[in-house]
Order: C-alpha cells, then structure tokens, then sequence
C-alpha cells in the first residue's frame, strides 16, 4: 500500500505516505462546490507533471554532473465542463544551470518520458515549454 486518503468532510481529504508519513490536504475548488483553500485533486495531477518531470530530469542531471538547483516549474491546469475533467496541462520549466545543447536536449528526452507524462490520457493536452538559463 502505497498511502491512506480519509474523507474529513467539507469536501476535504488529508493523504498521507505511509512510507514517510507526510500528508497534505485537498480540498473542492470553489467552481465544484469547494472553498479552495488547498490544491484540488485535478490540482494535485498537473503539479505531479511537473514534479515528476523535474525529478526524472535531476536524476539524469546527476549521472551527468548538471547542477539543476533553483530550476522551477509553473504549471497551469485547464478544466473542460463536459465531462468535468481537465483538458489542458501547461508546464513551463525555467531551467537553472550551466549547460550544453546537448546536454539539455539529453534532460528535455528525459522530461518527456516521466511516467506521470506516460499515464495521463492521449486526449489531455500537454504543452509543455523548456526555458535554459
């Protein structure tokens, strides 16, 4: 098992890793009937993206002695109405540290093979820009 979600009511969640034992909360956006006073759940998806295409590029970035500290990923999540679902993913990736053209295409291929990339649906729009330093 990988973490326990408990239902906190007010249209609330509190997840928790059971591995480390940290957690965070979400809660219904305010355009679904929430407060929005934490991530949402489609939220949570799109900043996965981000992070998970961050971290796959450090752990290359490593292998290859790039220092990637400071490097920042903005991410806007577009929602469709019908189905409510979310329809676009836009992650802009400013990108710190010294590095060839090579080597930044070498993380970029890295980037888009994240397995968050990989599992989020054909239909989704992805646009996904990388700014080098």
């Amino acid at each position: 098992m990988t973490s326990i979600v408990e239902y906190k009511g007010n249209l609330r969640c509190e997840s928790t890793h059971l591995k480390s034992s940290n957690s965070f909360t979400t809660d219904a956006p305010v355009d679904n009937n929430g407060k929005g006073e934490a991530f949402s759940p489609t939220d949570t998806v799109a900043t996965a993206l981000a992070s998970c295409m961050l971290t796959m590029m450090g752990i290359k970035a490593e292998e290859m002695e790039v220092d990637l500290l400071g490097s920042i990923a903005k991410v806007t999540k577009t929602m469709s109405a019908n189905p409510r679902r979310i329809s676009q993913i836009d992650v802009e990736l400013d990108m710190k540290g010294k590095s060839d053209q090579r080597t930044q295409l070498i993380l970029e291929r890295v980037a888009n093979t994240c397995p968050v990339l990989r599992s989020l649906h054909p239909e989704l729009v992805k646009n996904i820009i990388f700014n080098w330093e």
